[in-house]
């Protein structure tokens, strides 16, 4: 059955959603102000407002950090999108998504590690939110908070894969397995860089996995032969 709902109950709808997106900018900035330990006070203060407002708008915490990390989802996934789609062939099209993911992670650090290193607890079984700001006991959230992230990009990846696949005439039966097994590669190396970057520079790490994966993919996505090649 179909519920309808009241118009004094939807005409708010569109101001919810804006307001929403305000709380997520302003927590953006907080991270990147006060780094990925940023608190809810810092958060509520940035968007200058109180944190009871904040759950007016977020059923608890952990719903504002899914919405953080949907943010990040949605940018990085245009950003690899925008830099495939400006090359052509299938390992250049490799260098610029592991290019593009790594620049982010390099110049909205804090952020990342915020998405992926600080799920949020969600408000106690009685409805109050949690005295500290801090994920404990069985207020913490499970699970991986960058999961959908990565299901993304690696879904990105394995359309792009097998779109090379159809091009060289290949079966893609296996293109989702190997655009997931490229950004967990990479989202693995990412990681360990920015906790030790070692001296290693982004592009540095752009390359050496570029190779590796290069290396496994050009045995199986082949770019269409030009004329030059044909007869060679």
């Amino acid at each position: 059955m179909k519920v309808v709902r009241d118009r004094r109950d939807t005409r708010w709808d569109a101001h919810r959603a804006t307001r929403r997106t305000q709380l997520v900018d302003a927590a953006l900035l907080a991270i990147r102000e006060c780094g990925a330990g940023v608190g809810m006070d810092e958060l509520a203060a940035r968007a200058g407002t109180s944190k009871t407002v904040v759950y007016r708008h977020f059923a608890d915490r952990a719903q504002l950090h899914r919405a953080v990390c949907a943010r990040v989802a949605e940018v990085l996934t245009r950003q690899i999108r925008d830099a495939m789609n400006r090359v052509e062939h299938p390992r250049d099209k490799t260098a610029a998504g592991i290019g593009a993911y790594l620049r982010l992670i390099e110049h909205d650090a804090e952020v990342y590690r915020f998405v992926v290193h600080r799920p949020l607890p969600a408000r106690t079984a009685a409805g109050a939110p949690p005295a500290d700001d801090g994920p404990s006991g069985d207020d913490a959230v499970t699970g991986d908070p960058v999961g959908d992230l990565a299901t993304l990009v690696g879904d990105h990846a394995a359309a792009v894969i097998a779109e090379q696949l159809r091009r060289a005439g290949k079966d893609t039966a296996a293109a989702t397995t190997w655009g997931h097994a490229i950004v967990g590669m990479v989202r693995g190396a990412g990681d360990n860089w920015l906790a030790r970057p070692a001296g290693i520079t982004r592009e540095d790490l752009a390359v050496q996995l570029t190779d590796l994966a290069w290396a496994g993919l050009s045995g199986v996505v082949a770019a269409p032969a030009g004329p030059e090649e044909e007869c060679s």
